[in-house]
């Protein structure tokens, strides 16, 4: 438990991949102390990307905390994944986090994935700070990258620091150093301590006048976020140091401006004033609002907790991470104290739990000798003992129940079928993907009984090969795995009145009921299925009646559509007239009614397939720009916008998942490896008619 909740800071590392995420947190861990060597992205020897697959591929895969202290500060560091396909990492990060650094590449800048992670952000109202980095690397533009932000993303970035250079060294103007516009002095990294020795020096003739441009936009800022700071200006005072850190501070915590670093986390320059920018501006707990819930079993009536050891405790699973010891339960804890060898409540699974173990993170481990007896508000830990909580779910005090809004995550997109070689794989593959489960709250896997199949279903291919590689490797299993598929879906092009009737003979009894029903699309095609009663109160159909029909309709959308059954959105069900007779017209009688009017309110409505849509950016030297347009269309993609940035060209089209299959190898070969994209979900849009077509109706 942290001494002083005030020094306490839970943030996260985010960025598009190849940004240089981890490589910001080994160097963090490394000038903190906590390493005695940098690990190294390329050689597999990071903290933080300990599985096999993410040292094989060079990429963050799943998400991973550490701890470390700088200075006063108490610091628990998320880790996240780049790739779109493992985005719910950094969903399920940002929902428990007070702040993040938003790190950029200084050559490629604004990238996809850094819009998709700033909207998460957004979306969680976490602070931020940026860091720009790889300023050593040919083509570095600190410039390009903060102009960026502004348009891009909707920010308004505010630069703290500036480079000294840009570019490796055989350019004629080399990155080297940075320029702190807070102090306004010259700070220079020791590359023999890979940058453990820091040196402050007063700023040389030559770069005053481009320091002071950049200072006098950061005071302007100052002046904005700070009444004391323009009542000194105006009077033609000195604003001190102070009072500039705890406007920019202000700012930064009330999401108003994002303070900018710069510099090289693979040499070790910028880091240091980045950590100390962490402590700087980014909030405690105590800074955050306190959190909201509801009282279990009544969504009307709110509560709130604070970030106070003395409120009773709740806290949000945010991550499992199963084990042969019992699964390890990554909680964020909100209020109060959670104490080894108690008893909680998850609400949400309205079950007691076991807290038999408290342990501290490292990586996706247990620190070794980081048993605790007692974590208090704020703080992240693991938790071994419970049994029943999944990714989302909220844990609290018996007494004092509060549930907690859960995590949100994007439907999965790509699926293909797997079965085990033998009987005997069979038991342990049902295991292994139930643990699966409970790891990744984006996997799917449904046992399909006629075919003997399992169809599993993710966010995409490198996912789905991931999961593949993890039941082989990792688990040993002998399993066939089938091509992957589109997971489709399933919505209506017209509106349709229907009605829906059960007229049957049932020995000497007769079953009779009718239904008149609406069928209309939403105007989001990608919306749940909503039905509404508009019954008259008078029509005479007893509650529990009309209560069944309801459920009938409400229970047939959730089952898929018509064409093949697959997940029905983007339509409104209106029943608005009903017949009954005194006799033979049940329960049952108005759910046949009810059935018949969902499939010929569905066919006679149009129904139509959906296929999903991806937003695809390529990355591309101009030399290669017709080869790659060129292909793209012939895979059905319409060209959004094209943008050139320095040597590059940036192409944004939206394209059917069906379609951008092994996309990645085939732009590799259009442009002799030269080339780069980055995928991730767009929406939906109606499929072919031959696609349609190909399913049986």
């Amino acid at each position: 438990m942290a001494a002083d909740i005030s020094k306490l800071r839970n943030i996260g590392i985010i960025a598009h991949i190849d940004a240089g995420k981890t490589t910001v947190t080994e160097r963090m861990l490394y000038l903190s102390g906590e390493k005695h060597r940098v690990g190294r992205v390329d050689h597999g020897t990071t903290d933080t990307d300990d599985d096999p697959e993410e040292q094989e591929r060079g990429i963050t895969i799943f998400s991973a905390c550490v701890k470390y202290k700088w200075g006063d500060y108490n610091i628990n560091l998320l880790d996240t994944p780049g790739h779109v396909d493992f985005t719910a990492e950094v969903e399920r990060c940002l929902r428990v986090l007070d702040g993040a650094v938003v790190v950029f590449s200084a050559r490629e800048g604004v990238e996809a994935q850094s819009e998709t992670v700033w909207r998460q952000a957004d979306r969680y109202e976490v602070p931020r700070i940026v860091f720009i980095n790889k300023m050593d690397r040919e083509g570095a533009s600190f410039d390009d990258v903060f102009g960026d932000i502004g348009p891009r993303l909707g920010g308004r970035p505010v630069a703290v620091e500036i480079p000294v250079g840009q570019g490796p060294t055989h350019v004629a103007d080399p990155f080297r150093g940075v320029i702190d516009l807070v102090d306004m002095k010259l700070v220079q990294f020791d590359p023999e301590t890979e940058g453990k020795t820091v040196t402050e020096v007063d700023l040389p003739s030559e770069l005053r006048d481009d320091a002071m441009l950049w200072r006098e936009q950061l005071m302007e800022v100052v002046y904005e976020l700070s009444e004391e700071a323009m009542t000194l200006a105006m009077e033609e005072k000195e604003v001190p140091r102070e009072v500039v850190l705890a406007a920019l501070r202000k700012g930064c915590i009330e999401r108003k401006i994002q303070p900018v670093f710069c510099g090289s986390a693979l040499h070790g320059i910028g880091v240091q004033p980045l950590m100390t920018g962490v402590g700087n501006f980014l909030p405690s707990p105590l800074d955050r609002p306190p959190v909201e819930g509801i009282t279990p079993g009544k969504e009307d009536k709110p509560q709130t907790r604070k970030p106070d050891i003395k409120e009773p405790f709740c806290g949000l699973v945010f991550k499992i991470l199963p084990a042969k010891t019992g699964d390890n339960y990554w909680i964020r804890i909100y209020s109060g104290t959670l104490e080894q060898n108690s008893r909680v409540f998850c609400p949400n699974r309205d079950k007691k739990e076991n807290v038999a173990q408290i342990w501290q993170i490292h990586a996706t481990k247990k620190e070794r000798d980081g048993q605790s007896d007692s974590v208090g508000a704020g703080d992240i830990c693991c938790v071994i003992g419970p049994r029943f909580a999944i990714t989302g779910d909220t844990v609290c005090e018996t007494k004092a129940p509060v549930q907690l809004p859960t995590i949100q995550f994007a439907e999965a997109v790509l699926s293909m079928a797997i079965e085990p070689e033998s009987t005997a794989d069979r038991k342990k593959l049902e295991e292994t993907l139930d643990m699966l489960r409970r790891q990744d709250p984006t996997f799917r896997a449904v046992e399909n009984e006629e075919l003997g199949q399992t169809i599993i279903s993710g966010m995409g291919e490198l996912h789905l090969e991931v999961i593949q590689h993890r039941l082989t490797r990792d688990f040993n299993l002998n399993v066939k795995f089938y091509k992957p598929r589109v997971n489709y879906r399933e919505t209506i092009s017209g509106q349709a009145d229907v009605t829906g009737q059960c007229n049957r003979v049932v020995g000497a009894n007769t079953m009779f009921a009718r239904l008149k029903t609406r069928v209309l699309p939403a105007e989001n095609p990608s919306a749940p299925v909503v039905v509404f009663d508009r019954l008259p109160p008078d029509c005479g159909l007893p509650n529990a009646v009309r209560t069944a029909a309801i459920e009938e309709i409400r229970e047939r959308a959730g089952g898929g559509g018509v064409i093949a059954g697959f997940p029905l959105s983007g339509v409104r069900f209106e029943v608005y007239e009903a017949e009954m007779q005194e006799e033979g017209s049940d329960e049952v009688a108005f759910r046949i009614a009810a059935g018949d009017a969902f499939e010929s309110g569905i066919q006679a409505a149009g129904p139509v397939l959906l296929e999903p849509v991806m937003r695809v950016e390529v990355t591309t030297p101009d030399d290669y720009m017709g080869e790659i347009v060129g292909d793209l269309q012939q895979r059905r993609a319409i060209i959004a916008s094209t943008e050139t940035r320095g040597a590059m060209t940036v192409i944004v089209a939206h394209a059917p998942l069906k379609e951008m299959f092994g996309y990645s190898s085939a732009i590799r070969s259009l442009s002799q490896g030269r080339a780069g994209s980055s995928m991730e979900p767009h929406g939906y849009q109606p499929a072919p008619q031959e696609d349609a077509q190909s399913f049986q109706f």
